[in-house]
């Protein structure tokens, strides 16, 4: 035991004697400024040292980080999330002054857009266009490509038409006094501005397929005018058609330009065409004992995808004839036909009763029947099992209005309670709200956003509700009830959609009322294709549902929706009024929506 304890104590004192000398730090100061001379040698290297010092460091800094939560109970973005939510100093912003009106009028002009905009369409009246102008439709006189905003078209400025029509290479109007007027490099290359062409057939109504426009005269007459200058000069001119209280012969003159008659023959007494629809190649129309006929209306291509309605009928087992004689829709006969609408390659008939007949084309489903069931193309009318849509709601459907368009069709449909004891109540108004409900339904083609339903889709298996267009009500003050919200009219494109609503308007205030009481217009929404900034946004984006834009005249800088000056656009209810600021000939107008093909215009209607 005593041998152990001496051997440590030598141990001890061997391993103190063997200590080295401990260098102060102010030596290494000195020496690391003089290491570079010769009386003394570089120093050691303190490397190692300091990345142990570092790592220290960043393991503090990731404790503190992984534990910080823990500590005070919260995450770091929740932290910074608070200070976001900090209360922060409101700063006071006053309203601009508003500019002084001199008169009742300028004050009513100041506090409401739809006042100025009603009464600017009444003192002068005009077209205006959007979209493509790559064939010069919008602007004859610009190489634009495209018209964001409505621009107008200065050779209508201060007329009224009786109707307009617009595509992307041709555009086609009918004057107040019911000539055709034509335009666009589709009609002349060499001059594109407008020009009368067909005149003294006192035409009503016009619509253009892919190469011709078709018109109807007041006496029930139709023509097929080719949309070509070229054509209109070069083809076979009939001879004029004697007055019918003249004696004399028309003295073997004939018409300034070609153009070809489809009145249908064998026609009952007393019965005339009293409305037309055309499509890209065939067009429809209307007698007035309800029945239908159908004809082609391009000299480019047969229809031959059934539109015409007439079974098994192509290019190769035609009727002796005109390629383009009108054809009676036998299968139709019975019903009582109220209108017709015509599709790109497709048609839509509605009888007088509510019922709904669909033929042509149906590959994305516009004929209201679900393609899975094998039915792509029909060449004769089928009928649109419109109740399906209502059934288990407690509504008896009737459909109302048709329209069509491209590979679109659409229908309004008035859904009354039903009066059944037992019925379901499910979708019934409230008893508060009117007993009749108003719904848009839509077929067809949906990529473009044209069914308005807020999807894309490609194609629809069966009609689709436009909620943003159904189910409506608005309370009527004269009438001090509510009622619902109707559609006043639909116009369909190519691609893109518009409607009117048949909302309460005021246009009966005058110089004689409060500086406050204001006239307002009808509503107008446009939705679909925008590919050529037809829908009017300023923008080329889409839109699959209904959508207001920025008043005509509007200021580049507040057409878009949200900024503080936006004015949506709403169009003037018929009225009489005296032209030319209320010092001209009193004429009865309206305004009206036209969407063509990649094109959309707003006109003064007589």
């Amino acid at each position: 035991m005593n041998v152990s304890r001496a051997a440590l104590r030598r141990a001890a004192i061997r391993s103190q004697a063997r200590q080295p000398i401990t260098v102060s730090q102010r030596q290494w100061v000195r020496r690391a400024h003089d290491y570079g001379s010769s009386e003394y040698s570089q120093p050691p290297s303190n490397r190692g040292g300091k990345i142990i010092s570092l790592s220290a460091a960043l393991a503090v800094i990731a404790t503190g980080v992984y534990f910080y939560p823990t500590l005070t109970g919260q995450s770091a973005a929740a932290a910074e999330a608070e200070k976001e939510l900090a209360p922060v100093k409101a700063e006071i912003e006053f309203e601009k002054p508003r500019k002084k009106a001199k008169s009742k009028e300028e004050n009513r002009d100041l506090i409401s857009s739809q006042h100025l905009q009603v009464k600017n369409s009444w003192e002068h009246p005009g077209v205006y266009a959007w979209g493509s102008n790559v064939g010069k439709v919008i602007d004859p006189k610009s190489n634009e490509k495209y018209v964001k905003a409505p621009r107008r078209i200065s050779y209508f400025d201060d007329q009224v038409l009786r109707d307009l029509k617009l595509t992307s290479i041709f555009g086609a109007a009918v004057t107040e006094k019911g000539d055709l007027v034509q335009w666009g490099l589709g009609y002349n290359q060499k001059d594109p501005t407008p020009v009368p062409t067909l005149t003294g057939k006192d035409i009503v109504k016009i619509d253009v397929s892919l190469d011709r426009i078709i018109a109807l005269s007041s006496k029930g007459n139709v023509y097929s005018i080719p949309a070509s200058r070229n054509d209109q000069e070069g083809g076979l001119k009939e001879e004029q058609q004697k007055s019918s209280w003249s004696i004399w012969g028309s003295g073997g003159a004939r018409e300034n330009i070609h153009f070809r008659n489809l009145t249908p023959s064998g026609l009952a007494y007393g019965e005339t065409v009293k409305d037309i629809s055309t499509g890209q190649e065939h067009c429809l129309m209307l007698t007035s004992k309800g029945r239908v006929f159908s004809a082609a209306a391009s000299a480019l291509e047969f229809p031959s995808k059934g539109q015409l309605g007439v079974a098994g009928l192509s290019w190769h087992n035609r009727p002796k004839g005109p390629y383009d004689q009108p054809h009676e829709v036998t299968t139709l006969k019975g019903f009582d036909v109220a209108q017709i609408a015509a599709g790109d390659y497709h048609s839509a008939v509605l009888d007088k009763t509510g019922r709904l007949f669909g033929f042509g084309d149906n590959s994305f489903g516009q004929l209201g029947i679900d393609t899975d069931f094998g039915l792509s193309v029909s060449d004769t009318p089928v009928m649109v099992p419109t109740n399906m849509s209502y059934t288990n709601t407690g509504l008896v459907p009737t459909v109302t209005s048709i329209a069509a368009g491209g590979n679109n069709t659409f229908f309004t449909v008035d859904a009354k309670t039903s009066t059944i004891p037992g019925s379901a109540k499910g979708l019934a108004p409230a008893r508060r709200l009117p007993p009749v409900t108003t719904d848009l339904w839509a077929c067809g083609q949906g990529v473009y956003g044209t069914l308005g339903t807020g999807r894309w889709s490609h194609v629809s298996a069966k009609p689709t509700k436009v909620k943003g267009l159904s189910s409506l009500f608005e309370f009527d003050e004269k009438a001090n009830k509510m009622i619902p919200i109707k559609l006043k009219s639909l116009s369909i494109g190519a691609t893109h959609c518009s409607a009117i609503m048949d909302n309460v308007t005021e246009i009966s205030i005058s110089g004689q009322g409060s500086e406050n009481e204001t006239n307002w217009g009808a509503d107008v929404v446009f939705w679909g294709g925008n590919e050529h900034f037809q829908l009017g946004t300023g923008k080329r984006t889409n839109v699959n549902a209904p959508a207001y834009i920025a008043a005509l005249d509007s200021p580049a800088d507040t057409r878009k929706e949200g900024t503080p000056d936006f004015h949506r656009l709403c169009v003037a209810p018929r009225k009489t009024v005296r032209l030319d600021g209320g010092k001209g000939r009193k004429v009865s107008l309206e305004q009206k929506v036209e969407c063509g093909k990649y094109v959309s215009g707003i006109y003064s209607a007589v």
